[in-house]
């Protein structure tokens, strides 16, 4: 009997384990600096740096979205990308949205394609911002997704080029 309490608590445990490792599957901050840092490397922009403060603030601004999952930046201090998304919207995919705005933009001119978007990306990419911290909620209005990233120093001067 006591092995069995022994298997059945082991079985337990790894199941947990096995839960908690999926539910945070593309939402670590490993998986966010892995997403940024391939696309800056694709341009040869140096990696960024997890930044705890960084990932506080973010979790602290996607807590105050959470009720609405408005995308309505901080005004903050930092650098921002922001992105919501329905049924399991990863960290990764958010990442992946603005990383996929490179289409968008013209290195040469430093310039967007007309009517389209490639702030983000810019963001993503730019060369003086070295920190990075990300946070995703839940949003209780519809069940979608709010991701922020913040970065340091921020991004996206006029007239700048990113890289």
């Amino acid at each position: 009997m006591g092995s069995f309490k022994l298997s059945f608590a082991l079985v337990c445990f790894l199941t947990l384990a096995i839960n908690l490792d999926t539910t945070h599957a593309q939402n670590s901050p490993q998986d966010y600096l892995n997403a940024h840092n391939a696309a800056r490397a694709q341009v040869g922009v140096g990696p960024l740096a997890w930044n705890p403060t960084l990932a506080a603030y973010a979790q602290n601004y996607a807590n105050q979205r959470r009720g609405d999952c408005n995308l309505v930046h901080s005004g903050g201090p930092y650098g921002e990308n922001i992105a919501k998304g329905s049924g399991d919207f990863t960290g990764t995919a958010a990442v992946n949205l603005w990383v996929a705005e490179k289409a968008n933009y013209n290195h040469p001119t430093n310039t967007c394609a007309s009517g389209k978007v490639c702030g983000h990306y810019t963001q993503v990419v730019w060369r003086n911002s070295n920190q990075l911290g990300c946070a995703r909620v839940q949003c209780t209005n519809n069940g979608w997704w709010f991701v922020i990233c913040s970065y340091s120093p921020p991004g996206n001067y006029i007239g700048q080029s990113p890289y």
